[in-house]
């Protein structure tokens, strides 16, 4: 019986993506080289090259598998009517996502890469970053319709403005991300959208 191609190219596939992730992890994205990759997936670097054309379209790849990034519209928050026990939900799974040594160590390299290759930035804004920025921005217009946000606030500023310290502490190390402080930031937020003025 001859083996289903196939089924040979997605076992292919799948070690490829696993081994990226692995490496990434162990030696960083610096270090990470497409022969190491391959060399690690028991596949030959032609195969990598068939289906990526750099190491960071293979990160990318293998970021999305492994955190079952969801599409456009397929995102849920939750909607409990407290907003502000909504949003605590979803920053303390976000300094989680971002504590996790596999996440952080793809999530970094996809950064790096980013700044130097506009159709990997495209893709990353697409597929990561929008799905839960409009989840995250329709979450925040029904608190403002609740009146749990005042309705003078630029809704696409606050959820930047939430967002921003989490990703600045993680990016560049500034201090220990926690749950703690998610909570801090969003306290203080809170208060100023709630008491706005325009």
């Amino acid at each position: 019986m001859t083996p289903n191609p196939a089924r040979r190219s997605e076992r292919s596939r799948i070690a490829i993506l696993a081994a990226a992730l692995e490496l990434v992890r162990e030696v960083g994205y610096g270090k990470l080289t497409v022969e190491a990759i391959a060399a690690r997936a028991g596949v030959g670097k032609q195969t990598i090259y068939r289906w990526w054309p750099s190491k960071a379209a293979v990160i990318f790849d293998a970021f999305l598998q492994h955190n079952q990034t969801p599409a456009a519209g397929e995102v849920v928050l939750p909607d409990t009517g407290d907003f502000a026990a909504d949003m605590r939900l979803v920053l303390h799974a976000t300094v989680a996502e971002f504590n996790d040594p596999t996440f952080a160590s793809a999530y970094r390299a996809l950064n790096t890469d980013v700044q130097d290759d506009p159709e990997l930035a495209e893709q990353m804004l697409a597929r990561v970053l929008k799905p839960t920025l409009e989840a995250v921005g329709e979450r925040f217009r029904a608190a403002q319709r609740a009146g749990q946000i005042a309705g003078g606030v630029d809704l696409e500023v606050a959820v930047e403005a939430l967002f921003g310290p989490i990703y600045y502490r993680w990016l560049l190390r500034t201090a220990p991300l926690t749950t703690g402080y998610a909570d801090a930031v969003l306290e203080q937020l809170l208060r100023g959208w709630q008491a706005y003025r325009p």
